[in-house]
């Protein structure tokens, strides 16, 4: 009995995990790259948001090792739709910039939206990305 249930509940998280992967890559997103200690880079997939002229990334879980990275050095380089641009990174942590991009998250990507914040939490930091216009080769 004991081995059904705990089969049953490895069945739903592995279904969970699947299907939030998939909803995942519906969204159309980029890939985000930050240095380590060594100054080499490492890259994550993640979902960008364009809003009022200005580009956003969020971190649900602060303790992410893209996040740490790019706590230490915020120049971090950005690849979309072929491109790779550099930014500075500002994470903007206070509740009202928190509460505007979140929304205009959700408004842009719907459900799939809801469901990721459903898994991970709703207290994720809106980052900011501001160009420092050094356009860089794919």
């Amino acid at each position: 009995m004991a081995r059904q249930a705990l089969a049953g509940v490895l069945g739903v998280l592995l279904t969970a995990a699947l299907v939030t992967f998939a909803l995942g890559e519906l969204v159309p997103g980029a890939v985000l790259y930050t240095r380590d200690n060594a100054g080499e880079w490492a890259a994550t997939k993640l979902w960008v948001l364009d809003r009022e002229g200005t580009t956003w990334i969020r971190v649900a879980r602060p303790g992410s090792a893209w996040y740490r990275r790019l706590r230490v050095d915020p120049r971090i380089e950005l690849e979309r739709d072929g491109a790779r641009a550099t930014y500075r990174a500002r994470p903007h942590p206070e509740p009202a910039t928190r509460a505007a991009i979140d929304a205009a998250f959700r408004e842009q990507n719907g459900a799939i939206d809801a469901w990721y914040a459903l898994l991970l939490g709703r207290d994720a930091i809106p980052i900011e990305l501001a160009p420092t216009h050094q356009e860089l080769s794919p």
